[in-house]
């Protein structure tokens, strides 16, 4: 059986009751505010992925213990800022361990985790 739609609601009526219903409003300051913190989160993961180019840090141990502003950094972003990791290898790794190409850092399970770290010390 197909749920019944009631002919007495059109579509345009639905679609007015859908609209009517607001996301909270936020004040300027309060936009201003997540706005800087949105930019200073980024300037902050461009300055790691410089630094992982370079070689000058590890990614094995940034997602050992990774700081609050990495955790909404997508694991495959970061694994293509690996010297020698390009997107095929990239692509494998995630595979390997079991790990979704949109994965954050701070989605990552313990066993996701764990794999991929032992996959970068190798």
């Amino acid at each position: 059986m197909s749920p019944s739609v009631s002919p007495s609601v059109s579509v345009s009526q639905t679609r007015q009751a859908l609209l009517r219903h607001e996301t909270p409003t936020r004040s300027a300051s309060q936009r201003q505010s997540a706005l800087a913190r949105a930019n200073a989160i980024r300037v902050k993961r461009a300055g790691l992925k410089r630094d992982l180019k370079a070689g000058d840090r590890r990614l094995a141990d940034i997602l050992q213990r990774p700081a609050e502003w990495v955790l909404t950094a997508k694991v495959h972003d970061l694994l293509l800022c690996v010297p020698g990791v390009g997107a095929v290898k990239a692509a494998k790794m995630l595979q390997q361990c079991r790990v979704s190409g949109s994965k954050t850092v701070g989605g990552l399970s313990d066993r996701q985790r764990s794999e991929l770290i032992a996959l970068l010390r190798k």
